[in-house]
């Protein structure tokens, strides 16, 4: 089974691409060689195929976008309830942890994929061993937030 590139939001993905490379960087090239450029380059370089990466999880993975959410969720509620500072600490930690393992969750998925087309049972142990750890860490997430809302709230 292949993976397909989010066919509902190809060309929205693309069309921001598209946007953000007018507005922030050059053409690129896939390939590229580490020792051209001064360091500041590579830098920039680099920070752009991450925003790139970050805009594609957003745009295409589903997932993602339910991260976004309750992302926005949270936050909302932790400036209506005015919660502490060891507490937005949690929050924004956890919040990005979650983010970050669905992104490597994706990551993972995709070179799967990349490496092959037919189903393998290794493939499958791989990708649902890097999709739970996104679960454990999401139910993780949600404990956390019950603990410091459902407080808050009574």
């Amino acid at each position: 089974m292949t993976r397909r590139l989010c066919l509902r939001n190809k060309r929205r993905y693309y069309r921001s691409m598209g946007l953000f490379a007018k507005l922030f960087h050059k053409k690129r090239s896939i390939v590229r060689n580490k020792d051209t450029g001064n360091f500041l380059v590579r830098y920039y370089k680099s920070f752009c195929h991450a925003i790139d990466g970050f805009f594609y999880a957003a745009i295409c993975e589903h997932n993602m976008a339910i991260i976004i959410v309750a992302t926005l969720v949270t936050t909302l509620a932790g400036l209506y309830y005015n919660i502490s500072v060891p507490e937005w600490l949690f929050v924004i930690g956890i919040i990005g942890a979650v983010t970050a393992s669905e992104m490597i969750n994706t990551a993972i998925e995709a070179t799967i994929d990349l490496v092959t087309s037919e189903k393998h049972p290794l493939a499958k142990v791989a990708k649902d061993t890097a999709s739970a750890a996104t679960l454990v860490l999401s139910v993780t997430a949600l404990i956390g937030a019950i603990l410091i809302f459902v407080p808050k709230m009574f």
